[in-house]
């Protein structure tokens, strides 16, 4: 039966940040539960996700946020940082800060995309105009009656307005009426005759928007002295240059008064320093407390807190970017910007029209201009507020501040929820006072959306569709089939899994194993696909619907891509849903994944004799098998179940994989190329790392000792352009270091083709340590010693793996790029018998073997090289080693 469902309605008005942020969140939301949506956007700008805050071109005009802080979605903090390297800034980071012009921009095309993927299921209409009154109909909608005359029924209305209006209550009437005096400096056009004049100019106010207005008109004009006049004097205090440290919020924060809290935090604010060097930590360490502190505190308290500490909490609150405080420290230097303390007392104007303006100590400033920076009011003055108030269907908030509401909907003078009327951001502040900001502002959209389109009823009971091994999914039918050819092609590693998963992912939104899968796909084996983004999908996505497999699916792949105990809850998934594909998979390492990185041998076996029942003798389970088998040396049995899974499922890429390591292991390097060879050219044609296959083959010719045939299958099959990505530096990468180390390449190696092919941020700042493995030996057979230096800092604040192996791993090829050989032999040979964590292969992690026996024998240790040779030569014989070893001095 077709799901047939009312189209819910709802008006935002207001298309700034706060609006541009909720629209977004209704559109996901909307899409993810299939819920039919009709939204308007009610706003005169021209261009939504700007408002007054992000309208500004002054390249000097930044943001007051760190870019990794400023992410339009709670649960994807790095989606702005991402967006930015996508769109021109390629090196920027978290720490740094993007222009305010840049920032608007961004919510504008997060807005676009969202309705781009949620077309079908929700229509937009965008009309510029405003809202100037509302009224509840009998049916228990709301009535917005427009300014062009039309009204507009709504089921749900969002007043994202943002902050009231300036009332310039501090001004002499004589000043308010003047020509000379700007009561609202972010109007279009406002400043122009301002820029346009010579005269010196009087910011009223020294917070952001002083600080702001001070470097244009300052900067831009020179002669002109800016001067900014507040009670306090403070300005703004800049962010730290770098990350100061991070520390838990202090006790004592629960159920006390202002006395107790004041001491509390002066005492958490003095440790920081102590700790730090920096009260910074410890006042961003309140943050995620601050509206339920303010909340706590009675109505007598607050007007405390605003009298003595609402300036120096502002000023240290909410801060300058670095740049930003630098221009402002050199307007100060220069005598450019001049900071008074106190307050004006009369203005006086003059017969060119400029004004003497008295402060409240004495002192007579003359300035062309006044401009009121004194930020917003206390109460919201637009028509549509006044209309709520004047009715009586809104109410002031505490202390005057915005207006009253019970998480997020607005009580009317009863103190009733009466009209589905919300808002969030800045008329919120009475209630939440830290309210203002994007971080805050963000988390109360998604509420809304939640709020706003709730799930959607249980349906009437069918039975559920069934992944390839009889696991059911959470999904309809048609996705299910999407996610069953992703899978079987996943198993198989053949080419299009991530096609197949975009597709169960586009025919459902909602289908959390789908998203988790993507994720890893593109975490682990470098699939094109945004893995933070994937991630956050699969996680709302599993809160709405999802059964405790998908659910524990989903918090394995969020732990493996965050480092956050991902091997051991792999394996607790493992035990209890042993029959789970995609999770086996990923935990084995084989050609797909790099696997559990402490999963040894008999923990592997025992992981495989725990999931064997579920499998019944399955060629998969068979193939993962035969992998294992190998690395335990067991060649020969390994040989016979990976013939066994072939004739199951002759396209088993596991099982050929499998097979390939025993011809290698077994020293059958002659047999092993000639059979791989002829299957890369026929089944193999399709398989999704068929570079990796022909890596194998190449492994066999140097063992060979056939430089020509390594050259050969080089550049017809490993070299940049033929393949790229992750499997260009797992592949292509090591193969070329290896040939260097072996004598078995003549000239220059192409490495700087294999590291264009590779994302800096892999090469730097790989998420996996199998990953960064291959990154360190890249770099090393490029000798790009920053790099590796880049690669060892990243390791060190890594996961245990990488700070434990990587990192020193990184030094032992520092040290043999710079041909310290006796230093370099010392760590690589310390790391031997841990390198098995990495994950992988013992044909991959080989290659640190062989770079061992090169920095021996160029630290003239040549007996040592003689024992390594003599213990590879054991395990399997090579012509190359046994040229190496006849060629060592005696």
């Amino acid at each position: 039966m077709t799901d047939v469902r009312k189209r819910h309605s709802v008006a935002i008005v207001g298309a700034g940040a706060a609006g541009t942020l909720t629209a977004v969140q209704l559109c996901e939301t909307a899409h993810r539960r299939r819920t039919p949506l009709d939204l308007v956007l009610i706003d005169p700008a021209p261009e939504a996700g700007r408002g007054t805050a992000y309208a500004t071109r002054d390249p000097r005009h930044r943001l007051n946020v760190p870019a990794g802080n400023m992410s339009a979605y709670p649960d994807d903090p790095g989606h702005f940082v991402r967006w930015l390297c996508r769109h021109g800034e390629p090196t920027v980071t978290g720490a740094d800060f993007a222009t305010r012009y840049r920032y608007g921009a961004y919510l504008a095309d997060t807005l676009g995309q969202a309705l781009v993927r949620a077309h079908g299921t929700v229509a937009v209409r965008r009309l510029r105009t405003l809202a100037e009154s509302c009224t509840g109909t009998p049916d228990g909608r709301v009535e917005l009656h427009l300014a062009d005359g039309g009204p507009l029924l709504a089921d749900s209305t969002v007043l994202a307005t943002g902050p009231a209006g300036a009332t310039a209550a501090w001004a002499p009437p004589a000043l308010r009426a003047s020509p000379r005096f700007l009561g609202t400096p972010w109007a279009p056009g406002a400043l122009d005759p301002v820029r346009d004049s010579p005269d010196d100019v009087l910011l009223v106010g020294t917070g952001l928007t002083a600080v702001d207005l001070a470097l244009a008109l300052a900067l831009d004009r020179p002669g002109r002295t800016v001067h900014a006049l507040s009670r306090s004097g403070l300005l703004p205090q800049p962010h730290a240059l770098g990350p100061a440290g991070a520390m838990p919020a202090p006790d004592g924060l629960e159920d006390t008064s202002l006395g107790r809290l004041r001491r509390a935090v002066w005492r958490h604010v003095s440790r920081s320093v102590r700790t730090h060097g920096d009260w910074r930590p410890a006042l961003d360490s309140l943050r995620p407390h601050t509206a339920r502190l303010w909340r706590s505190l009675t109505p007598e308290e607050r007007e405390e807190f605003l009298a003595r500490e609402g300036a120096l909490w502002n000023t240290h609150r909410h801060r300058m970017a670095p740049a930003t405080a630098e221009h402002v420290s050199r307007a100060r230097t220069a005598r450019r910007l001049h900071v008074h303390t106190g307050t004006v007392a009369r203005v006086t104007e003059g017969a060119d029209g400029s004004l003497a303006v008295e402060l409240s100590g004495g002192q007579v400033l003359h300035a062309g201009w006044v401009v009121d920076c004194t930020g917003p009011g206390r109460r919201l003055d637009s028509p549509l507020w006044q209309d709520l108030f004047g009715s009586g269907t809104a109410v002031p908030g505490p202390l005057g501040m915005g207006a009253a509401t019970r998480d997020g909907r607005l009580l009317d003078a009863r103190g009733r929820a009466a009209l589905p009327l919300f808002t969030l951001g800045a008329p919120r502040r009475g209630e939440l006072w830290e309210t203002t900001a994007v971080p805050e502002i963000r988390v109360q959209a998604a509420e809304l959306a939640q709020r706003l389109l709730p799930l959607p009823g249980p349906r009437r009971a069918s039975r559920r569709p069934v992944d390839g091994h009889g696991l059911p999914l959470s999904t309809h039918a048609e996705a299910a089939a999407a996610y069953r050819g992703g899978l079987d092609r996943v198993l198989k590693v053949r080419s299009g899994a991530e096609d197949a998963l975009a597709r169960a992912v586009a025919l459902d939104p909602g289908f959390a194993l789908g998203h988790a899968a993507l994720a890893l796909l593109g975490h682990e084996c470098a699939a094109p696909v945004d893995v933070p983004r994937a991630l956050a999908d699969a996680q709302r996505s599993a809160r709405e619907r999802a059964d405790a497999r998908e659910r524990s699916f989903v918090d394995v792949v969020t732990r493996r891509v965050t480092g956050d105990d991902g091997d051991e809850a792999l394996v607790r998934h493992l035990r209890e849903h042993p029959g789970d594909a995609l999770a086996l998979a990923a935990a084995v390492p084989t050609i797909a994944f790099s696997g559990v990185s402490d999963l040894q041998d008999d923990d592997a076996l025992r992981l495989l004799e725990l999931t064997s029942p579920a499998y019944d003798g399955h060629w998969f389970h068979t193939s993962l098998l035969a992998f294992l088998r190998q690395e335990q040396g067991r060649l020969h049995e390994a040989g016979e179940l990976a013939h066994r899974a072939l004739a199951a499922e002759p396209a088993s890429g596991h099982a050929v994989h499998a097979l390939a390591h025993v011809h290698y292991e077994s020293g059958a390097h002659r047999a092993g190329r000639d059979w791989l060879d002829g299957w890369v050219s026929g089944r193999g044609r399709n398989a999704v790392h068929r570079a990796h296959f022909s890596w194998h083959i190449a492994l066999h010719e140097l063992a060979l000792d056939d430089p020509a045939a390594v050259r050969r299958r080089w550049f017809a099959q490993l070299a940049p352009g033929r393949v790229r990505g992750m499997r260009a530096l797992v592949d292509s990468g090591s193969l070329l270091w290896r040939a260097r180390l072996s004598d078995s390449w003549d000239g220059d190696l192409p490495t700087a083709d294999v590291l264009d092919s590779v994302a800096r941020e892999v090469l730097e700042r790989p998420g996996t340590a199998f990953t960064a493995l291959h990154a360190a030996v890249a770099l090393t057979a490029a000798g790009d010693l920053p790099a590796l230096r880049r690669l060892r800092d990243h390791a060190a604040g890594a996961d245990p793996v990488q700070r434990e192996v990587i990192a020193p791993l990184c030094e032992a090829f520092a040290a043999l790029v710079e041909e310290r050989f006796q230093e370099a032999a010392s760590g690589l040979d310390a790391l031997l018998p841990v390198l098995r964590r990495v994950g992988g292969s013992a044909a991959q992690r080989e290659v640190v073997e062989e770079t061992l026996l090169y920095a021996l024998v160029a630290a003239g240790r040549c007996d040592a090289a003689r024992r390594l040779l003599d213990a590879r030569l054991d395990r399997k014989p090579a012509p190359r080693d046994r040229r190496l070893r006849a060629a060592l001095p005696a």
